[in-house]
């Protein structure tokens, strides 16, 4: 199962859990409107695939307990060092994930019950029942997480350090989580008792680390200083359990030889047609100057014409990168990814995507931005007990949104009997469809809606899916 978030202001996040099965295969697609005048001359595909996606893996456990076990028994010195951390890593990252999405779920809630209230919906009641349910489990459920971490502190100072840090992490990390949840939780009502529970949790965590010493004063007095370590923390806590990647452009040696065959080629008519026209006008004057002068202009226009006409007919529907999955501690080649990336038109898109997509008049000028990735990965030379990962895929609008009008627009209304002026935002509507086989038991399409204005992603929503039979061929 495939999900569709938004990550920051200008970035959506694709997140997807492999299973055992050695191939997988993804598909991006990214309807952009036409009235954006994307094309290649005006961001190249090399430069969108560069600047605006990226790729990572992590490894991942269905036993969830696993990662704590194992870091037990490594803090009982029956494992070494490298196994604790890496075990306590993958445990507290997690409860960061799944902390994060429960967090922006939430989040969502809220604001969708406030505008309830306004509105004066039947439906507030039920909403806020629900939304109390789930503010509590969530804090019944990361004290829990800690209180089996906390359980275990090891003493030998190898590993101690380990545990310091994520323990120092994700205290601050629930404490963030939480405030942002108080920060944006409805007044009044309901909501009292469990902000009042929240803000406790949060007081209780930052005086831990304080008791704990695990940041010195002038840190937790400077909040871009704390926030800055704390990044760096979460940086430590991925390293160890993040597949490394080396990502390679293919076809360099065959760029060079299409070269040298066009070269090669060209040159061969210019020579024969030089020959020729000594042939013809005899001594060298200035008609054969001329000649000659014309030939090389033929030349130089040529050569690029045909290199380039060579090379789009060899690289066609052929991968153009290629990234090599690497274990993190034992530097083992546990996978390798082949990639594409091409803008393309409606009409060249596979019947199921074009199914899902069900476009209108409205959008025939869209461009749609094709990104797929197809991987093999080998889980007998995974960590025992991981044959899982996590794929992360990150994509950057930012490029996109440059192409948008600055201009703002106004609108009028009734307002209190009179007639007020309001300035909107012009925003677009992009679709994003994803194709997937491989990580589950069937295909999975689905088709998400994007809204986005020139200061960013405003929404992000799932409006349509399907898990039937994809003709493998596609």
């Amino acid at each position: 199962m495939i999900s569709v978030e938004r990550k920051n202001s200008y970035q959506l996040r694709l997140t997807r859990r492999l299973k055992e099965e050695t191939s997988h295969r993804l598909d991006v697609y990214l309807f952009v409107p036409g009235e954006l005048g994307l094309n290649t001359h005006v961001i190249s595909e090399e430069a969108f695939y560069h600047a605006s996606i990226s790729v990572s893996r992590t490894y991942y456990s269905d036993a969830h307990h696993l990662p704590l076990v194992q870091s037990r028994l490594a803090s009982r010195n029956q494992l070494g060092s490298e196994p604790y951390r890496l075990s306590l890593s993958l445990y507290a990252y997690q409860y960061v994930v799944a902390m994060e999405r429960t967090t922006q779920k939430m989040l969502v809630s809220e604001r969708k019950l406030r505008e309830e209230r306004q509105k004066e919906s039947k439906d507030v009641q039920e909403l806020s029942d629900e939304l109390c349910a789930q503010l509590y489990e969530t804090q019944d459920l990361s004290e829990g997480i800690l209180k089996r971490m906390r359980r275990n502190q090891p003493t030998d100072e190898s590993l101690y350090k380990y545990f310091a840090n994520i323990d120092n992490y994700l205290s601050w990390f629930t404490e963030q989580q939480l405030l942002a949840l108080v920060a944006h939780m409805p007044r009044g009502g309901e909501f009292s008792e469990i902000k009042r529970r929240y803000i406790s949790v949060c007081e209780g965590e930052s005086e831990y680390r304080r008791e704990q010493q695990y940041n010195a004063e002038r840190v937790m007095a400077d909040p871009t200083r704390m926030s800055n370590k704390m990044r760096l923390l979460r940086r430590l806590i991925e390293y160890p359990i993040t597949l490394k990647q080396t990502s390679l452009e293919l076809g360099s040696g065959e760029q060079k030889a299409v070269k040298a065959i066009a070269t090669a080629v060209v040159m061969a008519c210019v020579t024969l047609g030089v020959l020729r026209v000594r042939e013809v006008v005899g001594d060298i004057t200035a008609l054969f100057v001329l000649a000659m002068a014309l030939l090389y202009a033929m030349r130089e226009v040529f050569k690029d014409d045909l290199r380039n006409t060579l090379w789009r007919l060899l690289r066609r529907g052929r991968p153009k990168w290629r990234r090599q999955y690497e274990d993190p501690t034992r530097n083992s080649v546990v996978g390798r990814q082949l990639e594409w990336f091409d803008y393309k038109r409606y009409a060249a898109l596979d019947a199921d995507v074009q199914q899902m997509r069900r476009r209108t008049v409205a959008q025939r000028e869209e461009i749609v931005l094709h990104y797929r990735s197809s991987s093999r990965m080998s889980p007998t030379r995974f960590l025992s007990g991981y044959e899982h990962t996590r794929e992360t895929l990150h994509i950057d609008l930012l490029m996109l949104t440059r192409l948008m009008s600055k201009e703002k627009h106004h609108i009028y209304r009734l307002k209190d009997g009179q007639s007020v002026r309001e300035s909107v935002e012009r925003r677009h509507l992009f679709n994003l469809i994803v194709r997937e086989t491989g990580s589950e038991d069937t295909p999975y399409l689905a088709r998400w809606k994007v809204v986005v204005g020139r200061s960013g992603i405003v929404d992000v929503e799932k409006v349509a899916e399907s898990s039937t039979a994809i003709d493998p061929a596609h």
